[in-house]
């Protein structure tokens, strides 16, 4: 184990810090324009104001400047890096599955981010005022320095009022922004390791030699770290036992005593928390029970870790009591807050009865560890900073998940349903059907212009069928009129051809001809009157006899 990954090599003149500082303003700069022209205003205005403290950093800063042969990249800030980027996709991801809008919730993890590390800076500062001798040293984050617990309270604040302003509610947040927590834990526990802090207790001498051999921390070359020569256990340990025989010991071992490995033990925790949590998320009944399950897991874990840790600079708080009654005390309060809270979520009724009768076990087993033995003096001890956060948000949000589970056993659909997202949901339908009515009015309009670009072509073809059409009746008529002339004109010729070569006719004759015409007239008079009155069935001229001749 070792604080340093590796070195960069370095120009041999100065590096300004603001130069860095007015890299960050620039980029955060583009950012809003890139936001602005989406027009995603709280966006904009959240990269302007990280872009003006950069360049107010950047002033305060101007005369910091950097010179060495090489840059040390420490193992704590790679971790911490790590588990941002792997937050960051399972964050997203979870947040896609669960119809959050993405671009809103990559913003709102960035905002997250920032106010966590900024959060966890700030309550170890508060905690350990006495190792900041300067400004710039609460910027040296790559040697460790961050509470776990101020930094989900600084993401926890920052989150809520990103997403107030966009209308968004914040449990569905925070049941996709835990895992990645759970998955921080993991992942920056490690980088605590291997950089020595947040160590433990010593180790019984019964202790496996696994444990053991996992549990001693190195003294590192002179110089490898600013506030002092080897690891923070062997200089812990050092201090605390120089000029004894377990002195002696350390220094002949040039390590610190066996102790517990709590960074391990906290990270195996992040990995159990993260396996429950995405269990969980396919058994979720209502928004905010992942968060809730985290937050009393967490608690409640790092509660019992706080009583193996053996470091500084934890800070503590409330008063001095005994600890065989203030830590079982504590730890039932916790169980309760299972039992009536917690345990609601175990579908299997005679598996929720036994974890609710197991719950008694921790506080009643640490009573009889923690108790002194007869007429001895008791151990008096004060809760740590964490171990108070850890007690109050673990009761506080079993006391929620009870609410909330019994909303949602009386309203199950409504419990998960997407209205519980937030007022961005009826504002993002109403938009959708306002969008929808945009377009079917469009596609109405652009048939009517259709229609009425159609209509003159329809009313061009029928003037041609017209015109057609009169054509053709004139043709007929002047066809029918051509065969009129031409009937009368053979019929005149026949008439001329039998005059020549018939003789004059004689009397008789000619009576007949006249009884003819006479006959021919009455037939025309009656077809004058059938015309003058259709209605009046057409009398049919009697047959004439033939004349022998």
């Amino acid at each position: 184990m070792h604080p340093i990954l590796f070195r960069i090599p370095l120009p041999k003149h100065a590096l300004m810090l603001w130069w860095a500082l007015a890299a960050v303003a620039g980029i955060a700069v583009i950012y809003a324009l890139f936001a602005l022209r989406k027009q995603d205003k709280n966006t904009a205005a959240g990269a302007l104001v990280v872009a003006i403290g950069a360049g107010i950093a950047g002033y305060v800063f101007r005369e910091t400047k950097y010179e060495a042969a090489n840059l040390p990249i420490y193992s704590y800030g790679v971790m911490l890096g790590v588990s941002l980027v792997v937050g960051w996709y399972l964050t997203l991801t979870l947040a896609g599955r669960d119809g959050l809008p993405k671009e809103t919730m990559a913003n709102c993890y960035v905002i997250t981010a920032i106010c966590a590390i900024a959060g966890s800076r700030i309550l170890y500062v508060a905690t350990n005022p006495d190792e900041f001798k300067q400004a710039s040293d609460f910027f040296a984050l790559r040697r460790g320095g961050l509470v776990a617990y101020g930094g989900f309270l600084g993401g926890y604040l920052g989150s809520w009022a990103y997403l107030r302003a966009n209308k968004i509610r914040l449990m569905p947040w925070a049941d996709v922004a835990v895992p990645s927590l759970a998955s921080g834990l993991l992942i920056t526990r490690i980088g605590c390791y291997l950089f020595g802090c947040d160590f433990g207790k010593r180790l019984p001498e019964t202790a496996p030699p696994f444990l053991k051999k996992l549990g001693t921390f190195p003294h590192w070359a002179s110089g490898t770290l600013e506030g002092g020569d080897g690891s923070p256990a062997y200089v812990r340990h050092l201090e605390l036992f120089r000029g004894s025989p377990l002195g002696a010991e350390i220094t002949k071992a040039n390590a610190s005593l066996p102790v517990h490995p709590t960074q391990i033990y906290e990270s195996l925790c992040g990995l159990a928390l993260l396996a429950f949590l995405l269990w969980q998320r396919k058994h979720q009944k209502f928004r905010g029970q992942i968060f809730f399950s985290f937050a009393f897991g967490y608690g409640v874990l790092r509660f019992l870790l706080e009583i193996i840790r053996d470091d500084t600079e934890r800070g503590s708080v409330g008063p001095v009591m005994g600890e065989h009654i203030l830590i079982p005390g504590c730890l039932l309060l916790m169980s309760l807050g299972f039992i009536f809270g917690i345990a609601l979520g175990i579908k299997n009724q005679t598996m929720r009865t036994v974890a609710r009768v197991l719950a008694i076990a921790p506080p009643v087993v640490v009573w009889f560890m923690l108790k002194p033995p007869s007429f001895g003096a008791s151990v008096s001890t004060q809760l740590s900073t964490s171990q108070l956060i850890a007690l109050l948000s673990a009761v506080a949000c079993a006391v929620f998940y009870g609410i909330f589970w019994e909303a949602a056993r009386k309203a199950p659909k409504l419990a998960m349903s997407p209205a519980t997202l937030g007022e961005w949901v009826e504002e993002k339908e109403e938009e959708e059907r306002r969008a929808a009515a945009k377009k079917k009015k469009a596609a109405e309009k652009a048939e009517a212009e259709k229609k009425v670009a159609k209509k003159p072509a329809l009313d061009e073809d029928d003037e041609e069928k017209d015109e057609k059409s009169s054509e053709s009746e004139e043709s007929e008529e002047s066809e029918e009129s051509d065969d009129a002339e031409d009937k009368a004109e053979t019929k005149a010729d026949k008439k001329d051809d039998s005059g020549a070569s018939e003789e004059p006719p004689s009397d008789e004759e000619e009576e007949d001809e006249g009884d003819e015409d006479d006959d021919e007239d009455d037939e025309d008079d009656s077809a004058a009157k059938a015309k003058d009155d259709p209605a009046k069935p057409e009398k049919k001229p009697k047959a004439e006899k033939a004349d022998d001749t």
